[in-house]
């Protein structure tokens, strides 16, 4: 398997050539509504959100068919961190009563540093529904579109970073960026903390 490395201020790390690169629009296909497009290396559509505005508190991402593989809810929580849970499939209603209906795979909370000691941490990633320890840290700008995210021990799993044309360097912006994926780790789910970073940090 061919790798290339990359250099960064904490530590060296390997791309694997198998990695998926997403190119991530800032639109939805539907005209009146916010959301996401996502297009895979080949050209297909791999992802899409329709984020209709009556439903502010939840967000669908749906494959390229339009099928439903992960909702994300915002808590109901007072504090200070904005929070969400992330659930398998389509899960309108789950958590419209104290008692959540069905079990999230993984929450997700915004940094809040008040005292400023670490200004490049965005965001933490649990797994279920629990904040004991976290699983993943996701790191950097995201409002710049140059963020990763990482795992325990400090391995990068996703990228986010500006797309740039094939001649000439010139950028599209903060509307169109990639979104590179390591083979272990699901492009789905690295899609979804977008999402929840776009809801956080824009």
């Amino acid at each position: 398997m061919m790798e290339s490395t990359i250099r960064t201020r904490d530590q060296d790390y390997r791309w694997d050539w198998d990695s998926t690169s997403l190119t991530v629009w800032r639109k939805s296909l539907i005209i009146s509504c916010n959301g996401f497009t996502v297009i895979n290396s080949h050209g297909d559509l791999a992802y899409r959100v329709d984020n209709y505005i009556v439903h502010p508190d939840e967000l669908i991402l749906m494959d390229g068919s339009g099928k439903s593989i992960l909702t994300m809810h915002r808590r109901k929580k007072l504090g200070l961190g904005d929070g969400w849970l992330v659930f398998e499939g389509e899960t309108s209603g789950c958590c419209s009563r104290k008692k959540l209906l069905k079990k999230p795979i993984w929450s997700v909370k915004k940094n809040i540093n008040i005292l400023q000691t670490n200004q490049n941490v965005l965001a933490y990633v649990f797994r279920g529904n629990t904040e004991k320890r976290h699983s993943y840290v996701i790191e950097g700008s995201y409002t710049q579109r140059s963020c990763k995210v990482v795992d325990e021990t400090r391995r990068v799993v996703a990228e986010i970073k500006r797309k740039e044309a094939i001649s000439g360097g010139v950028s599209f912006g903060v509307e169109v960026f990639v979104l590179v994926v390591q083979p272990w780790f699901d492009p789905g789910f690295a899609m979804a903390l977008v999402l929840l970073l776009d809801q956080m940090f824009s």
